[in-house]
């Protein structure tokens, strides 16, 4: 059993402590140690009468247990004469247990004055009286705990209680302002909503429900949150028959009408169903958050819309959908473009066959990812960002831009950012223009797209109309290549298994449904023919130097006709395009370029290892700027003393989160999330970095919803020390970075995780001692050398079968008949039969240049450890 909380020292005024709750409080508190003042005055539940018969009863019950306590007979309205008891008979006070109440139910439409205005003297004006008389005491000793007794008549109401339910929820808020005036002084204040058998409840709950409705199941959570060990402060609690649980505020995310905005009765109830709409609920902890988002109104922008476009709600959002692909989702893709029509063209091998040593994406790829997510969010008739109201039916894709920022990687996870860019009124019909940015894992930017949709018949809220006319005209003279190729019957049924389910692209009725003769080529799949001629007459057909290419779709396509690319090169690096239909002379991309890399950009440098690296940047960073700032504090001795707060940062763009500890000392610098935090940032690094450098005002920042604060946000103003950093302090650490070769300075010691160490080592050790047992086990492989390169963690072993006996030592071998590339872990699995040598093979997971034959000799490791 654990050791009894005690109250050995402390003093305790309970009020109302003659009967029911407020008793079996004082015969608690002084069966633990506690000198108990038994304040009652005796009057009846109504409020009427006095006797300090019931006081004096508490009082002698208790001494005879060999406790200590002291009656008081006033009434709570005098608090000062309560308080003075106390200190009159022990010297001191260190809780106060607000329990006294009377009742004088009757419904609104008869209630008197006086029957409001007793139950405010007796509930509101007492328990402050009490309260402001003992505030002082624990002030100056610094420390206290106090309970407020209110109901659940006060937190959700009750029929012939307009006067109780008024006043007991006065006391949770007197309760909440206490809280946060009295935390500095260590005093912690809590309210309880307790349901148990009383004077006040026996005339409105049935006599066998108040038996079992015992005070003493109350009286243990009054206990603990007065113990000095309980750190809880501000909550309210629901407590009755064993139950005990905390509640809090919930608010939904509402609606924003945008300053500037006309807005009225109608628009009310057209937003209705948002303003009450709980499923995506935020909980407010107090006013800042209240002030915050009264802010964030006054700040908004109106940009206007109508049934299918809200547009401050979609302009506001940003919505991040998560994705996969891997080789087979490339090569299908390069099929479903029309890749490799002659399956023994090294050129276009290399696309489809992901065991080629050159095997790659074609760029055009990068569009399919976000593409996908968002149909698969169309089949729940959703789109990706609220506020865009239209279903799939009114909507066009007009046109489309893609920009590579990395060479695609063969697999991955990938986050894709939906955002609204903009969106313009061609009266009576609307274009909308999304972007998507999408990342790898290591929040470094692989691709961006824009995707530009007409939306019949959401025009006309009176918004800007966008620019007009025509770019990238072909010039006039004949193209500098033209390509032709013929699309297959059966085209759309290849490409829609990349993703795109539309049945217009498969079902022939459908398509007629829609005024078609039959299923029509998907848009994006006429875009990725185009891309890929582009890399094939442009590029020498390498798909890297391909950086972004932008269309006008013109027309539709049908599966096996003839596509005619004509291309213009404007610049070394610019080609204008369009695309046409041979058969009926048709242009069906239009208005169309595409630019290169003036230098291939470097890969990711997450996910596999590829032996080359990504630029630093030149700039600083997050990490330097926190660097920076464990310099500063190193030198600005007792910051951590004035400030008093602990913020944490959680930074997007690439993802990322820290803790600034300024609560005592010189402040502390910690990557991570450490601990509870007084205020929270959340905003871009780009913006944290302007704003750490002075580029950025903080306070634009946050009220142009660029910057999010949570907790004390006028705790947030104690950053001004951030502005205070030399440039001098910051360049220094970026230098220091990219001397490094760009790895981000080191802003904490914090300890990281080590790498994995590798077990190649192991493996070879116990296959020269198979060997050396059964040399059977190497049949085949006499006078062959084999080199084994291995990553993660790298490492090199060889084998030569040359000799009498195998020599298996560490390190590389020139002559080696077939060289053997394999992950750590994939060994691993070979070695301990969890993976065979076909399986790695066919998955590109074993890697083998020279003799591909000797490949199938390596059972010698089978089940080998």
């Amino acid at each position: 059993m654990s050791e009894q909380l005690r109250f050995d020292g402390k003093v305790v005024i309970i009020t109302g402590a003659g009967n029911g709750l407020g008793r079996q409080h004082a015969l608690m508190f002084a069966a633990r140690g506690a000198r108990v003042v038994v304040n009652d005055l005796g009057g009846g539940a109504h409020g009427g009468g006095k006797s300090s018969a019931s006081a004096d009863a508490v009082v002698e019950e208790i001494r005879r247990s060999g406790g200590e306590a002291v009656a008081n007979h006033d009434s709570v309205e005098d608090g000062p004469s309560i308080v003075q008891t106390a200190i009159d008979a022990f010297g001191t006070v260190d809780i106060v247990v607000n329990n006294a109440g009377i009742l004088r139910d009757v419904s609104f439409q008869k209630m008197s004055r006086d029957d409001w205005d007793l139950i405010m003297k007796v509930h509101v004006n007492g328990a402050f009286s009490v309260t402001h008389a003992a505030w002082p005491y624990l002030r100056d000793k610094g420390y206290g705990r106090i309970i407020f007794t209110t109901s659940g008549a006060g937190i959700y109401g009750n029929f012939g209680q307009a006067n109780y339910s008024a006043a007991k929820l006065a006391l949770l808020g007197l309760a909440n302002t206490l809280t946060l005036e009295g935390r500095n002084r260590n005093i912690l204040v809590n309210t309880i909503a307790p349901i148990a058998a009383s004077r006040l409840t026996e005339t409105v709950m049935p006599a066998e429900l108040l038996a079992v409705l015992k005070p003493d199941y109350i009286s243990p959570l009054v206990g603990w949150l007065c113990h000095e060990q309980c750190t809880e402060t501000g909550g309210l609690f629901e407590v009755g028959a064993g139950y005990m649980a905390k509640l809090r505020w919930e608010r939904t995310r509402g609606h924003t009408f945008g300053q500037g905005l006309k807005w009225d009765v109608e628009q009310v109830a057209a937003k209705w169903p948002k303003v009450i709409d709980f499923d995506d609920a935020e909980h407010p902890q107090s006013v800042n958050d209240t002030v915050s988002a009264i802010m964030t109104a006054l700040n908004a922008r109106s940009y206007g819309g109508n049934e299918f476009l809200d547009l401050d709600v979609a302009y506001a959002a940003e919505n991040t959908l998560e994705s996969a692909y891997d080789e087979n989702d490339l090569a299908l893709y390069a099929l479903g473009v029309g890749a490799a029509r002659n399956p023994v063209d090294g050129d276009e091998l290399k696309y489809v066959y992901e065991l080629d040593e050159q095997f790659a994406a074609l760029p055009t790829y990068a569009v399919m990812p976000p593409s996908n997510v968002m149909l698969a969010m169309s089949k729940d008739g959703k789109l990706p960002l609220p506020g865009l109201n239209f279903g799939f039916d009114r909507l066009l894709h007009g046109e489309q831009y893609t920009e590579i920022r990395r060479p695609l990687p063969r697999r991955g996870r990938f986050k894709h950012t939906f955002r609204l860019k903009a969106a313009y009124d061609k009266n009576p019909h609307a274009v909308v223009v999304t972007s998507i940015t999408t990342t790898d894992e290591s929040g470094q930017e692989i691709a961006y797209n824009e995707s530009t949709s007409f939306v019949r018949g959401a025009g006309g809220w009176g918004g800007d109309r966008g620019p007009s006319g025509d770019i990238n005209q072909p010039p006039p003279r004949d193209p500098d290549f033209v390509i032709e190729e013929k699309t297959l019957p059966n085209q759309t049924l290849f490409y829609r298994l990349c993703g795109d389910w539309n049945p217009l692209h498969a079902d022939p009725a459908f398509a007629k449904a829609f005024g078609y003769d039959r299923p029509i080529l998907h848009g994006l799949c006429t875009y990725g023919i185009l891309g890929r001629q582009v890399v094939k007459a442009f590029c020498g057909n390498d798909p890297r130097k391909f950086k972004s290419i932008k269309v006008r779709f013109a027309e539709t396509v049908f599966p096996g006709e003839t596509l005619e690319t004509r291309m213009w090169k404007e610049s070394e690096l610019r080609i204008v395009c369009e695309v046409r239909v041979k058969e009926r002379d048709k242009v069906v991309i239009r208005n169309a370029a595409v630019e290169l890399f003036e230098q291939i950009p470097l890969p990711a440098t997450s996910g596999a290892a590829t032996g080359e690296s990504a630029t630093p940047t030149k700039g600083p960073i997050a990490a330097d700027i926190f660097a920076a700032i464990g310099r500063y504090l190193a030198t600005s001795k007792g910051l951590g003393d004035q400030l008093k707060t602990v913020f944490q940062f959680k930074l997007k763009s690439p993802e990322s989160a820290w803790t600034l500890d300024m609560k005592s000392g010189d402040g502390l610098v910690v990557s991570g999330i450490k601990g509870s935090a007084d205020v929270t940032l959340e905003l871009n690094e780009n913006d944290f970095v302007a704003m750490s450098t002075g580029r950025a005002d903080p306070n634009k920042l946050y009220f142009g919803g660029k910057m999010k604060v949570s907790g004390n946000v006028m705790a947030s103003q104690k950053l001004g020390f951030l502005q205070k950093l030399e440039a001098g302090l910051i360049d220094e650490v970026v230098q220091a970075r990219l001397g490094q070769g760009g790895a981000p300075a080191q802003a904490i010691d914090v300890p990281s995780e080590a790498p994995k160490p590798g077990r190649a080592g192991e493996i070879f050790d116990a296959l020269r001692k198979r060997l050396s047992r059964d040399p059977q086990a190497a049949d085949g492989l006499q006078g062959q050398a084999l080199r084994f390169e291995l990553q993660a963690p790298a490492a090199s072993w060889f084998v030569d079968f040359s000799g009498k006996t195998p020599m298996i030592e560490p390190g590389s071998c020139n002559a080696a008949q077939a060289v053997f590339g394999i992950a750590d872990d994939d060994l691993v699995a070979l070695a301990t039969g969890q993976a065979g040598i076909r399986d790695l093979y066919q998955r590109g997971r074993l890697r083998v240049d020279g003799d591909v034959r000797l490949a199938y000799q390596l059972t010698m490791f089978d089940r080998l450890i």
